[in-house]
């Protein structure tokens, strides 16, 4: 799948920056975000992930992070031709919030295929080596990634990144709501813990969503950006 998000303007790339907002790796198209398309049907990553969660989490919640992006956008630019920058300004929470959305569910999209495709088993290659150097095992590092996950207060994101300050290194870490992941770290698996993510099958027991997911990780696409 292309990580194909927004072509903005000059003046809404210099908003981004400054707001410390989203950094896509991204070919733009016609000025405005849009909603990516799945490499799988709704319901393929059944039984671990609905149908039902699926067309909702992709067709409405990511679509609304679509939305207040491209709002957020274009309020930048119209207050920045009036010269208010303070207006401009004013918007730099929704655009990490909503910009933040929209690349981590990118990603998200990504990293998942169906357990008869893609999905599951686990690492190999240099990625696999990595993983076991940095958490022991891949069986550690998924006992690890959960506690996280468990951990997050409210909603948040776990990743496993890159840290290119430490050539390379791996490092576990979590993000609140849809706070994007930046700076030296480079994501390569993020994993979902809003409730918007499996409360409509897993209801509140979180926990076996968070086991359930490993079964359609699609750890191809993880060691392409870990390789990158």
């Amino acid at each position: 799948m292309s990580t194909s998000l927004f072509r903005a303007t000059p003046v809404a790339r210099s908003a981004l920056r400054a707001a410390s907002a989203v950094k896509p790796a991204a070919t733009f198209v016609r000025g405005k975000a849009t909603l990516p398309d799945l490499q799988y049907d709704y319901g393929a990553l059944e039984p671990y992930i609905s149908s039902k969660i699926m067309e909702l989490h992709h067709s409405k919640h990511h679509q609304t992070y679509v939305n207040g992006l491209n709002s957020a956008l274009t309020t930048i630019v119209e207050a920045e031709s009036k010269g208010d920058f303070t207006k401009a300004a004013s918007v730099a929470p929704l655009l990490n919030f909503h910009g933040g959305g929209h690349l981590n569910h990118t990603l998200f999209w990504e990293n998942l295929a169906p357990a008869s495709r893609e999905g599951g088993g686990s690492p190999d290659g240099a990625l696999g080596k990595a993983i076991t150097t940095e958490f022991g095992s891949f069986e550690s590092f998924v006992k690890q990634m959960n506690a996280a996950l468990a951990g997050i207060q409210g909603s948040g994101w776990a990743w496993l990144a890159k840290d290119k300050a430490a050539n390379g290194k791996l490092a576990l870490i979590t993000r609140a709501n849809q706070d994007p992941v930046t700076g030296n770290f480079v994501p390569l698996l993020g994993i979902d813990a809003w409730e918007h993510a499996y409360y409509l099958q897993y209801e509140n027991r979180k926990a076996e969503y968070f086991e359930a997911i490993w079964n359609v990780i699609n750890w191809k696409t993880v060691a392409k950006r870990f390789e990158a």
